[in-house]
């Protein structure tokens, strides 16, 4: 079945090259430009090889090890646990991006190059919200003679352009796949900073990490996730890739201070479903929800109310409250963000600050109250997490909206502003009890010291 299915998507790709072969073969080789398909002359055939080539040394394989287990376990020989793929995006100094779940957990990390040649490398820094890491290789005397990828603004890209993944896809050596961009702004797939390039490029395990590239060999994302509906998690055609927009803020922050310095803005944003639209008597279903806005916050300086439905900010469009979460969490402290909004059906702008994150913050608002990313609210008794920030402490302890919270550090909490008063009591690894789907879950949050 899955090679009848692969040989028809090559029958169909070979049709789609032979219909826009016409005008190519009309011309010669010196008059085709970039309006055509990619002609090597020479061998007489179509390919994206010219463009490609230059980019392919640059993409390396990251092997993770990690302290082993056992009665004979050395911790002083870790053994490798996980594999992934890489990009190098500065020769000079030997860095590379690759994605955090790749190297999580990892205390010795070692990156294969296409010529053949091993190296170690150490952690530079992780961001779990955007599932990006950058490692830097380690020079041992040996010429690194690197190679590196060109970068392009994602913002340029449209969908229907042509994506090549480049990575080491279960235990094979180096191996490119095509395909389109097939969605951009994807978001919503959990909670996280999300603004997804999907691509139907081929990307399996092993690909994690690796470069998402335009038919030019420019960078354009990093390939983080796969949806699959069958049983082996194999590739059903539908990727996700982080956009060079998010990636290269990300790394940026990692390089200068070994973590990202993340902003807020004290609301909380939920996505608007049909059923909300409908309640709302809206005429659309893409956007976000205001939640709750804190009180003194910027959100709330900036007007914004619940209820109020975000349809754009810093003028893209939003689909969802990944959109939103997205757009702050690359945007500095400081900055200021343009938001469209609607309100009782009439559009509305503002600019909303974002400002520097505050330590051990826990903000109790009128009906709900927000502790360390967790928005919590009273539901018959019991206290909902209705909402989690992407990047947040809440988020990192992968705490999730529709938990109910039990107990806090031990100690049972009635509702939701008992909660945020035991949170905000709490420092260091706390653990909080709650229920999920009829399970009894515990999650560490991680409360800094100085709450």
């Amino acid at each position: 079945m899955t090679l009848r299915s692969t040989a028809a998507s090559t029958l169909a790709l070979a049709a789609a090259l032979l219909a826009f072969a016409g005008p190519v073969l009309a011309q010669s080789p010196a008059q085709s430009g970039p309006s055509y398909l990619p002609y090597d002359a020479r061998r007489g055939v179509f390919s994206f090889a010219a463009g490609l080539e230059a980019s392919l040394p640059a993409v390396v394989q990251v092997t993770t090890l990690g302290q082993s287990r056992g009665p004979s376990s050395d911790a002083d020989d870790p053994k490798p646990y996980a594999s992934g793929s890489g990009v190098i995006v500065d020769a000079a100094q030997g860095i590379l991006i690759t994605n955090n779940h790749v190297v999580e957990n990892g205390r010795k990390f070692t990156v294969d190059l296409t010529d053949g040649r091993l190296f170690d490398a150490v952690l530079v820094g992780a961001d779990k919200a955007t599932d990006i890491a950058v490692l830097k290789i380690v020079p041992d005397g040996r010429p690194l003679n690197l190679k590196q990828v060109q970068t392009v603004d994602s913002d340029t890209l449209r969908t229907g352009d042509l994506a090549f993944a480049v990575g080491y896809p279960l235990g094979l050596d180096q191996t490119l796949t095509m395909g389109v961009i097939s969605g951009l702004n994807r978001s919503g797939l959990g909670d996280a900073v999300e603004d997804y390039i999907q691509t139907d490029a081929a990307v399996n395990s092993g690909n994690s990490g690796g470069p998402l590239l335009d038919s030019r060999g420019r960078l354009i994302g990093i390939n983080t996730s796969i949806l699959s509906g069958g049983m082996g998690g194999g590739n059903d055609g539908i990727a996700f890739a982080v956009p060079t927009r998010i990636m290269l803020y990300v790394a940026d922050q990692l390089r200068a201070h070994g973590e990202v310095k993340r902003g807020e803005t004290g609301a909380i944003f939920a996505s608007l479903t049909a059923e909300r639209a409908r309640e709302m008597r809206l005429g659309i279903v893409r956007g976000a929800v205001v939640a709750d806005v804190a009180p003194g916050s910027p959100a709330e300086r900036a007007g914004l109310r619940d209820d109020d439905v975000v349809t754009r900010i810093q003028g893209r469009p939003v689909a969802n409250a990944g959109s939103v979460n997205a757009t702050v969490g690359v945007a500095a402290p400081g900055s200021s963000l343009n938001v469209v909004y609607l309100r009782a059906g009439h559009e509305a702008t503002t600019a909303l600050t974002v400002a520097a994150p505050v330590e051990g913050a826990v903000h109790i608002g009128a009906r709900r109250v927000l502790a360390y990313g967790a928005t919590l609210r009273d539901l018959d008794g019991e206290v909902q997490v209705v909402a989690v920030e992407g990047g947040s402490a809440a988020a990192q302890g992968e705490l999730i909206a529709g938990d109910i919270i039990t107990s806090v550090g031990g100690a049972p909490v009635a509702d939701a502003r008992a909660a945020a008063e035991a949170l905000r009591g709490s420092a260091g690894a706390t653990a909080v009890e709650a229920r999920r789907n009829g399970d009894t879950v515990t999650v560490n949050l991680e409360i800094p010291l100085t709450a």
